[in-house]
């Protein structure tokens, strides 16, 4: 296993070498959404993202503030990532949106009209398939 589910830094790293990654939300009548995004990370393994304010993703989280994230779609190693998300506002908002801009330099994040989305795992799973069979490890995360 490359990858330990406890390490909060060295899940952040990895999402950090990604860059982006599939979020799921739900919407009010219980339907899967799901979308491509860029995502940051702090080294706490808080997750970071932006979107327009106007799109289903955002709209979805004023209902429903659980998320299903994965990050790594095409290597050999995946995480999988539930937990609560958080509409940034005010100065959260700033030094969230100025942390993901400095991983994504060019973003929009801190643009009006534009959402900042903190999301809390609670529950990480690595998926590692580099050494020819799956390693599969997992970890619960606590504030």
């Amino acid at each position: 296993m490359t990858l330990d589910p406890a390490d909060r830094a060295a899940v952040a790293a990895f999402v950090r070498s990604e860059g982006r990654a599939v979020v799921a939300t739900v919407t009010a009548e219980a339907a899967p959404e799901a979308a491509l995004v860029g995502l940051a990370a702090l080294d706490d393994g808080t997750l970071i993202f932006d979107a327009p304010a106007h799109t289903r993703k955002i709209a979805n989280l004023h209902g429903h503030a659980r998320v299903a994230v994965v990050v790594g779609l095409c290597g050999d190693v995946s995480l999988q990532l539930e937990g609560a998300a958080t509409l940034t506002e005010g100065d959260e908002r700033q030094r969230l949106g100025a942390a993901y801009d400095a991983q994504l330099p060019g973003s929009h994040a801190l643009d009006a009209g534009f959402a900042v989305v903190a999301v809390h795992p609670d529950w990480v799973r690595v998926y590692d398939v580099s050494s020819g069979g799956a390693d599969v490890a997992e970890a619960r995360w606590r504030p």
